[in-house]
């Protein structure tokens, strides 16, 4: 059975679904103003093996995931720029061309990584609707009040306010975390912000009485009841969602339809650190996937990085690591490369993989079975395809693309091909083996010797 750490109930637990066979699944998705960097590109690895998981359990996944194109300001308080405002005048192009360009840039980073698209893209700009409903839904049942600059949640309305992040405990004070303005209360969030009569925003409608914006909240409850319902299986996001956004999603989805749960399971994927400090877009210590590339590192050298390291424990990036991860993954695929046709699989080997798997995405303890079993002769091409399937490594889709033979390289096969036609194949599995340290393989076909990249 599947178990998964439950972040609302504290500790992990047997999955059951609402509806036999079927997990509704939403993940809170990119602000599109800038690139992702690889501290939320690891979120999305996350998201995408608990995806694989679900799948390789045999249950049809419907997942939603929201484009952040409005609404989320650069401080969580509900102060600050418009983080797309932001973006337009730092390129000087409008806030939809700056959505665009980084949506674009977003699904690329995810196929560089082998991530599985969701089954549902939800933009903030195309729901508004959807969301300017939900807030009068709860004007009309009195969660609201209005302030100068937006309609805001009054989170005293409900008693279990912040149980996700346990904030009842934390006996917070008004301005210990906030500067209250017209805020009743430490912890209200704006539903709704107007907008200043001395500004001019690209993205604004009217409602309310006034021409405003989206809270950055509002987006995510909204949708995700649109496409999932008033209550649905798992919702995932960073560990930084817990206090704040998360918390205010459930806020709003159980106040609107009265209905608790709103969902079932919370996970959360921990910080990608540098040094002592998260990667963060506000700190300016941030590394993007495309500075990997232009490094020679591959995408899915950080892949098989980030699964080194359990979704709930903070992970360090060095490049040294990644550099090791790279070279760890050459050797993996090398390993595979040697396996034989006709191989067999220990039938237990499987039994741990699912077993591993199962423990709340228990991925290091998979990897550490998959090299035993390399190492040990255990394993066959079928069952690579079957940890692939969940690793998404692409173990079972090698490149073997033929490549452009070097003078250096003609010596080692011309020496080759001599010891196998003198039979001195201790020779022939020397220089072979040399052949694959600098990172190609050889094969033996009807035509004659055929190198290729590992």
């Amino acid at each position: 059975m599947l178990h998964l750490y439950n972040t609302l109930t504290r500790k992990k637990q047997e999955f059951s679904p609402i509806q036999k066979n079927k997990v509704g699944l939403y993940a809170c998705g990119p602000t599109v103003y800038n690139f992702a960097h690889i501290g939320n590109l690891r979120t999305y690895v996350f998201e995408d093996i608990l995806k694989r998981v679900l799948k390789y359990n045999k249950y049809d996944i419907n997942h939603v995931m929201n484009i952040t194109d409005v609404g989320h300001l650069t401080d969580d308080a509900d102060t600050g720029e418009d983080k797309m405002e932001k973006g337009s005048k730092r390129e000087g192009k409008t806030a939809w061309e700056i959505a665009e360009f980084y949506t674009q840039a977003f699904k690329s980073d995810m196929a560089d990584l082998n991530l599985l698209e969701p089954n549902i893209w939800c933009k903030a700009t195309d729901h508004i609707e959807e969301q300017t409903a939900q807030v009068q839904t709860l004007i009309d049942k009195g969660f609201t009040y209005e302030t100068s600059d937006g309609i805001y949640f009054d989170t005293t309305k409900l008693d279990d306010y912040g149980k996700l992040a346990n904030l009842q405990n934390q006996n917070l004070q008004a301005g210990e975390r906030v500067d209250m303005g017209e805020k009743k209360n430490p912890h209200d969030f704006a539903l709704w912000k107007f907008s200043h009569k001395d500004e001019t925003r690209q993205m604004e409608w009217k409602a309310f009485g006034h021409k405003g914006f989206p809270g950055w909240h509002i987006e995510c409850s909204a949708m995700a009841t649109k496409y999932l319902g008033q209550h649905f299986d798992i919702h995932c996001g960073g560990i930084d969602h817990i206090a704040v956004h998360h918390t205010n999603e459930i806020a709003q989805a159980e106040a609107s339809s009265g209905i608790k749960p709103w969902v079932n399971v919370w996970m959360h994927g921990e910080f990608l650190l540098i040094g002592e400090d998260k990667m963060a877009k506000s700190d300016g210590n941030f590394i993007t996937l495309e500075t990997l590339k232009t490094r020679d590192l591959s995408p899915l050298a950080y892949r098989y990085l980030l699964l080194q390291a359990h979704y709930r424990k903070q992970l360090n990036f060095s490049w040294e690591a990644l550099e090791s991860a790279e070279n760890g993954l050459k050797n993996l695929r090398h390993l595979v490369s040697q396996i034989p046709k006709h191989a067999a699989s220990d039938p237990y080997i499987c039994e741990q993989f699912l077993q591993a798997i199962n423990d709340d995405l228990n991925i290091p303890e998979v990897l550490a079975i998959l090299w035993t079993a390399l190492k040990n002769h255990q394993i066959d091409l079928e069952m690579i395809i079957e940890f692939d399937k969940v690793l998404g490594l692409k173990l079972h889709d090698l490149n073997k693309k033929e490549i452009e033979v070097s003078l250096e390289m003609q010596d080692l096969l011309d020496a080759r091909k001599q010891a196998r036609e003198e039979k001195d194949y201790a020779k022939s599995d020397e220089l072979r083996d040399k052949i694959a340290s600098l990172g190609f393989q050889v094969e033996d076909t009807n035509g004659g010797q055929k190198i290729t990249n590992l």
